[in-house]
């Protein structure tokens, strides 16, 4: 990588793009110079120093540039600092440059599972498990392995081998960790969809995959409810022809009983080494832009980089308890199952984060001592809305709240680092289901600024192209790699040829991975996300992403949550209208739309005024939490909501016949007008 390419260089001015975003900020955290001396990414540069002989321990602009110049030396110390499998001296780490025909640690062999379970401390606990009761349930590494062994004799018995798909439908609790750890055992694929998912939607995502056995609980609790699932179970089943077995946590009738295959006292451990790229699990993209992609992920990818992502960014030790916010649906669900490679204890919560009251999550870090919790943009933004953030909450251990699932206002990050004083890091990071970790985010040794993302991470040749594919700085373009990573994809499932997998990231820049965030480096190496670049607005030639313009509107108190949407017109005019959720009690009087136009035209740009402010019942999301920018701009342009998503794979699918119908009378509406 070329210096001038590189996040910290400021070789091009900006240009007519978005420049409110970039603005100079103090830092809202600051690492203090004896937590930067023992943090784990410190201890690394200087085994990187010492092996290479350069000086990167001086900061970490060096050891990222050095990172992303020499990824055969880099990550081939990755790998020997975090103790992985014992690899030739010689051996080539990376065969070829050109993505996506790259090839990693070609001829080494390793297991997931294994690595996760090895050295261990039998007694130490490794899973803990609460609902919205707050009773916790642990469970030791000992009995952890015990219980994988067991359910892999099971699975081994029922003839599941290396490359038969074992699926799950189950509540985020640690049957879910056994069975991920018990089918990488064997070889096997796992994938794995929460109970919050319908029939539909898990038939839409699991039934691609052709399993051999289904593992699937029937219940689940929600905001003080137990839903049941049970007929939902049957109706997977019954749309699974390829099924061999079902196993139910309740013994259901017709199926083998979780207890029964978990219980098996003298079961082995045997482990299958598979190859680096041998396939572990298939996660699915949110189905919000056409049927949901299969996206396959090998051992050896997965476990380096979760050994990186943990390790030096998030600066995880054996013992430490990690919990993030997320459904077994999310890749924020195996993001944490990867932690459990760094001997962390993880915490699986099952409930609504809401119930009682949105202090659940601050309550769970409080009482089970938790060193990082990770949540999401809404989830704080609830807590702001209600006063019930962290302030004031005794918290022993907690280092690090992590911040991901879309993009995170500079005034709610502000409020945060208010809330928890300077003690605990925030962590904003961004990344993807398509490589299960972050493009960017925090490092023990990085400032955090309200409103970025401290730094591109280690081993991560990010970059921000115009649409010549031209690096630039501190000004929106794409988020781009421009070299490959260990956990890119293998591809996507039943996809021959890698044909939609080329076309998805490497059509618009051959060679270069282009992920679709709308993004600005700046020239001290933070990133600004700004939203989906294909939601990207383009008012009067100025492209702006959409959360430049709504998050300085959801900042005030009487809008909860605004989407924005621009849509080019057959005669050549751009129609571009905000969406607002309204908070309890307030209404959308000339008053206030006076006062978000007034906003929007003092803190991001008087060209970026909505045509029309239209308040609604609500805005859309993906189950992770993302607005549904894209589907929407699609209906208002004359397509089908069936056309463009799933509903299954929307937060409230009625909101979408909402808006259909919306952009249906609009459509009509000037249908007459033009005739």
């Amino acid at each position: 990588m070329a210096w001038n390419h590189c996040p910290w260089s400021t070789s091009r001015q900006m240009t007519r793009r978005s420049k409110a975003s970039v603005a100079i900020k103090e830092p809202g955290w600051v690492p203090t110079t004896s937590g930067a001396d023992k943090a784990r990414i410190t201890e690394f540069a200087r085994a990187a120093g010492s092996r290479t002989g350069l000086p990167l321990d001086e900061d970490y602009r060096s050891l990222w540039k050095w990172s992303v110049e020499a990824p055969q030396e880099f990550w081939a110390l990755v790998w020997d600092y975090f103790g992985l499998p014992e690899r030739p001296v010689d051996g080539p780490v990376l065969v070829g440059d050109r993505m996506p025909d790259v090839a990693w640690f070609p001829g080494v062999e390793l297991n997931f599972a294994s690595e996760v379970l090895q050295r261990r401390e039998a007694d130490a606990v490794a899973v803990v498990t609460v609902d919205e009761r707050f009773v916790p349930v642990e469970l030791t590494w000992g009995e952890l392995r015990r219980q994988v062994a067991s359910v892999a004799a099971t699975l081994r018995e029922l003839g599941v081998t290396r490359g038969d798909r074992v699926v799950g439908y189950l509540p985020n609790g640690v049957e879910a960790v056994v069975a991920l750890l018990a089918t990488a055992s064997l070889g096997a694929v796992w994938s794995l969809c929460g109970l919050d998912y319908a029939a539909d939607a898990a038939v839409a995502r699991l039934g691609q995959l052709d399993p051999a056995v289904l593992i699937a609980g029937t219940t689940y609790v929600n905001a003080g409810r137990l839903i049941d699932r049970n007929a939902d179970v049957e109706k997977l089943r019954a749309s699974l022809p390829s099924l061999r077995a079902t196993i139910t946590l309740d013994g259901q009738v017709g199926t083998l009983a979780w207890d029964s295959a978990a219980r098996t006292e003298d079961a082995p451990f045997e482990p299958v080494p598979v190859s680096f790229d041998h396939p572990l699990w298939v996660l699915f993209s949110s189905g919000t832009t056409g049927r949901p992609k299969g996206i396959v992920h090998g051992h050896g990818g997965v476990t380096i980089e979760s050994c990186k992502i943990g390790g030096l960014h998030l600066n995880l030790r054996a013992g430490d308890r990690v919990f993030w916010h997320t459904t077994p649906s999310w890749m924020m669900w195996n993001f944490l199952v990867g932690t459990l490679l760094l001997g962390t204890t993880i915490v699986c919560f099952e409930g609504n984060p809401g119930h009682p009251d949105t202090g659940t999550l601050w309550r769970l870090a409080e009482q089970l001592d938790l060193t990082l919790l990770g949540t999401s943009p809404a989830y704080l933004a609830a807590c702001r809305r209600n006063d019930t953030g962290p302030a004031g909450r005794r918290f022993g251990s907690l280092t690090t709240v992590g911040v991901t699932g879309s993009t995170f206002p500079a005034d709610l990050q502000s409020w945060l680092s208010s809330q928890l004083g300077p003690h605990v890091q925030i962590a904003s990071m961004s990344g993807g289901t398509d490589v299960c970790t972050a493009f960017a985010g925090p490092a023990p040794n990085v400032p955090a600024r309200a409103g970025e993302l401290s730094a591109p991470c280690l081993g991560v040749a990010l970059d921000c192209y115009d649409d010549r594919g031209r690096p630039v700085r501190d000004e929106v373009g794409e988020l781009v790699v421009r070299a490959p990573m260990p956990s890119m994809p293998l591809g996507f499932w039943d996809d021959h040829g890698k044909r939609r997998f080329r076309a998805t990231y490497f059509e618009h820049f051959p060679g270069v991975w282009r992920h679709g965030d709308w993004v600005t480096i700046t020239g001290r190496g933070s990133v600004v996300i700004h939203g989906r670049s294909d939601a990207t607005l383009n008012r009067h030639g100025i492209r702006m992403g959409s959360a430049d313009i709504t998050d300085p509107v959801e900042s005030l108190p009487q809008v909860a949550e605004a989407l924005v949407i621009g849509i080019e017109e057959g005669n050549g005019g751009y129609y571009m209208p905000m969406f607002v959720r309204l908070a309890e009690g307030c209404r959308l009087d000339q008053q206030l739309i006076d006062e978000i136009r007034a906003t929007i035209r003092t803190r991001t740009s008087p060209r970026h005024v909505p045509d029309e402010i239209i308040a609604v019942p609500g805005i859309p999301h993906t189950r992770t939490g993302k607005k549904l920018e894209v589907p929407l701009k699609r209906m208002f342009r004359g397509e089908d909501a069936e056309s463009v998503l799933d509903p299954a794979s929307v937060d409230d699918p009625g909101l979408v016949a909402w808006y259909a119908q919306f952009a249906g009378r609009r459509r009509a509406h000037l249908d007459g007008i033009h005739e």
